[in-house]
């Protein structure tokens, strides 16, 4: 019996975590069949089991509930505010019920009747209810989804300890790798090793997923919140939650549970303001807290935001300035942001009177020594009168990624290879390093990137000279795109990843701690946090600005960059630069012939394969060019890179169309060039004269630039940028957009396959049709 009655408890616990939110939804949406049934079944379910186990008590409530929603149910009853609350008291009464049984206690003898009689029609509206008993490690909606899976009841120690034997299991795997490379082995034992990785890496996978919880879990309580702090102040609020199926660890989800709590409480009291107020203010009445989650990396973003009155850092300042926490001094040079950041302060608060729920402030240092407590940060942002932006980032305390080893003189660090867009060379022809106002600045294939010097931000010596450094090109998530210059680059791992001291967390500079295959100890980067203490302050549209301009070419530039590599053949050919996204490495299984064609399969993505005929035998690595379009992608394999280099417009074009469009010098040796348009043409689905036809082309766009460039000059013409003062023969643009001016003839072209055609707009890769009009135009002489 004991047992029937810890699983009874169980799924009721399970249950209840949802149905808060459950009924507040059922209350905006009355006609939501869906909820009501998924709330009838609860109370039905209690009323059952309570006969079984003779809980008279609770089989009354849940019955006197059951009947109320039965009558809704049948159309005999409409669900009107009084019902809703009556409902909440009465789970909220069977909630506390269930935790008294789970204590192992008798249900102590009380009276009812007053919630029993307030779901009759008609009647007043009950007093709130005490809020149900926490419930431990819930499945949220597992009852609403119809059959639930099979499951099983695990100890946490012992998923700690599951979770911490997988984690050896790949420092050990890493070992191995590390002694197989320095080591000659034969392709048997190579072959077994890959098969040993690939079941730990499944292994790893499935013991991860046992300690990972959706964090809905985390918000599913919440609209029942807001709606009794809100009727409890007299507004009107709703709540929009999304990113409920992002996943977290089960420990971390608790440890975020009250920081979370805090904050939206905050944010109805002091952040929403009443309806008056917001009338005044030019908003409609109904207050908008929107809670959302997202996974960059290897955190977890929670965003809090509100449309009420917002902060206002002047205030804050006052405040401030009147409790002693900052000088007048230090008043003046704070930014907006540091301003705001004055709410974390012990004991600061700008509310007028201490009520039962916080005022936005009050306690927020508490909720800030919470978070970074676990390797987590909290950032606010503020507009007077607008709302309030609360984010909480949060790391993933224990799990394993990918992650890239990098060292300065004879220490070694990792980043997380998620952040990593590209590696360089600092001595490569197509970098150049310089300096402005003491800053590094690194141009990378034209484009100006801030450089941060790993070896100065650590104060580490180095004895490798500067143009002898690899520049790893980060992205972090929300961040600008920044250029590390490391001494060295090693391997790209594995790492198991835990919580460093708070200490070392402290510095802003670090995401946790792993170790490396022969267990020594590793700091893990946190791109965005080097960023900052880095220096890299660029705003997001200055960046656009400075990139744009840095990456048109002029029109009278004569040198275009290319990489020259050689295919399987041998052959020795190059490709324009601005085409190739990056170099992939692909097992031979990647590579398969499908659908009619080669394709390869990157990820989750499968993309034709051109340069391959057959698919690869063997044992070795597949190099293959990612080439793109800016809305596509393909894959062109090769065999080696030889160099990059830079062409002058000077192509001896092919006679026939096909994979090269011609061939032309590179490094003072002849090299085919292939033809991306004519790749990407059949994929998705010259004419000379003594005085060659004009031309003009949008050559800020980098698929005109790259693609359709080319063939107009294969065709003849000479190309200008569409806002040069020549009159040309013919005009190229973006269908819908305003085409460069022409004496002649105007082409527009469409990026969608299926748009209407006639013979002034043609599909991009329509090629045949493209060529057909450029030939068209330069035989009439741009004549309309």
């Amino acid at each position: 019996m004991d047992d029937l009655i810890a699983d009874f408890v169980s799924e009721c616990r399970d249950m209840l975590e949802s149905l808060g939110g459950e009924i507040v939804a059922w209350e905006a949406q009355p006609q939501d069949r869906a909820r009501l049934d998924s709330i009838f079944r609860f109370v039905h379910t209690v009323k059952g089991n309570c006969g079984f186990f003779d809980f008279p008590r609770l089989e009354a409530l849940s019955h006197a509930a059951e009947d109320a929603l039965a009558d809704v149910r049948a159309g005999r009853r409409q669900p009107d505010a009084p019902l809703v609350s009556a409902v909440l008291a009465v789970i909220d009464r069977i909630g506390e019920m269930i935790e008294v049984i789970a204590a192992g206690n008798p249900l102590p003898d009380g009276d009812d009747g007053d919630l029993i009689h307030a779901l009759k029609p008609g009647a007043e509206q009950p007093a709130p209810a005490a809020p149900a008993a926490p419930a431990g490690n819930p499945v949220a909606n597992a009852f609403v989804s119809g059959a639930a899976p099979r499951t099983i009841r695990l100890s946490v120690d012992l998923l700690d300890r599951m979770m911490s034997g997988v984690s050896d299991l790949v420092l050990a795997r890493n070992e191995l790798a590390r002694r197989l490379r320095d080591s000659d082995t034969d392709v048997s034992v190579d072959s077994a090793f890959e098969r040993m990785s690939g079941i730990i890496a499944e292994m790893r996978d499935a013991i991860t997923r046992t300690r990972m919880q959706r964090i809905e879990s985390l918000f599913v309580g919440l609209p029942r919140m807001v709606r009794d702090i809100s009727a409890e102040l007299g507004k009107q609020v709703m709540v929009d939650i999304d990113g409920g199926d992002v996943e977290l660890d089960r420990e971390m989800i608790e440890m975020i549970r009250d920081p979370l709590t805090h904050i939206v409480r905050n944010a109805v009291d002091h952040g929403i303001e009443p309806p008056a107020e917001r009338l005044k203010a030019g908003k409609r009445e109904i207050g908008l807290l929107c809670v959302s989650a997202r996974q960059s990396g290897n955190q977890i973003l929670i965003d809090i935001v509100d449309d009420g009155r917002g902060i206002d850092g002047k205030k804050l300042v006052t405040k401030a300035l009147d409790i002693g926490i900052i000088e007048s001094g230090d008043a003046a040079r704070m930014s907006p942001r540091e301003q705001l950041n004055l709410i974390f302060e012990a004991g600061f608060s700008t509310a007028a009177a201490v009520t039962s729920i916080s005022g936005r402030g009050v306690g927020m240092d508490v909720v800030r020594s919470n978070v970074e407590r676990i390797g987590g940060l909290v950032e606010v942002e503020s507009k007077v009168g607008q709302g309030t932006r609360m984010t909480l980032r949060v790391p993933l305390t224990l799990t394993i990624i990918p992650a890239l080893t990098v060292s300065i003189g004879h220490q070694h660090f990792a980043i997380p290879r998620v952040a990593i867009e590209e590696i360089v060379r600092a001595s490569g022809e197509s970098v150049q390093l310089s300096h402005v106002g003491g800053a590094g600045i690194v141009t990378i294939r034209g484009r100006r990137v801030p450089e941060i010097v790993l070896a100065e931000v650590l104060g580490l010596g180095s004895d490798v000279a500067a143009a002898d450094r690899t520049l790893i090109v980060l992205k972090p998530a929300g961040g600008d795109v920044y250029a590390l210059a490391v001494d060295k680059v090693h391997d790209h791992e594995e790492l198991v990843v835990k919580p460093a001291a708070p200490a070392v967390m402290a510095t802003g500079l670090y995401a946790g701690t792993t170790l490396a295959d022969d267990g020594s100890p590793i700091l893990l980067f946190d791109p965005a946090g080097l960023a900052r203490v880095g220096g890299v302050r660029f705003e997001a549209q200055e960046r656009s600005v400075r990139l744009l301009e840095e990456t048109v070419p002029d029109a009278a530039e004569a040198q275009t960059p290319v990489l020259l590599f050689r295919d399987l053949a041998g052959t020795r050919r190059a490709i324009r630069l601005g085409v190739v996204d990056r170099i992939e490495e692909v097992p031979p299984s990647a590579v398969s012939f499908a659908a009619g064609r080669m394709r390869v399969q990157l990820g989750d993505d499968i993309l034709p394969l051109s340069g391959m005929d057959v698919p690869p035998v063997g044992e070795g690595k597949v190099r293959l060019f990612r080439l793109s379009d800016g809305a596509s992608q393909l894959g062109l394999a090769f065999r080696d890179v030889i160099d990059l280099d830079a062409i002058a417009e000077s192509i001896i074009p092919a006679d026939v169309p096909g994979a090269v469009e011609g061939v032309t010098l590179v490094a003072g040796e002849p090299a085919e060039l292939v033809d991306a348009h004519w790749l990407f043409a059949t994929q998705a689905h010259g004419l000379a004269a003594d005085t060659p036809p004009l031309c003009k082309l949008d050559l800020t766009d980098a698929w005109v630039r790259n693609m359709l460039r080319p063939i107009v000059e294969a065709a003849g013409y000479r190309v200008l940028p569409s806002d040069a003062a020549v009159t040309a023969d013919l005009a190229i643009a973006w269908a819908g957009s305003e085409p460069a001016t022409a004496a002649g003839r105007t082409l527009f072209l469409s990026a969608e396959a299926n748009a209407p055609a006639n013979e002034n707009h043609i599909y991009r890769y329509d090629r045949a049709g493209l060529l057909l009009a450029l030939r068209d135009a330069a035989a009439k002489g741009g004549a309309k």
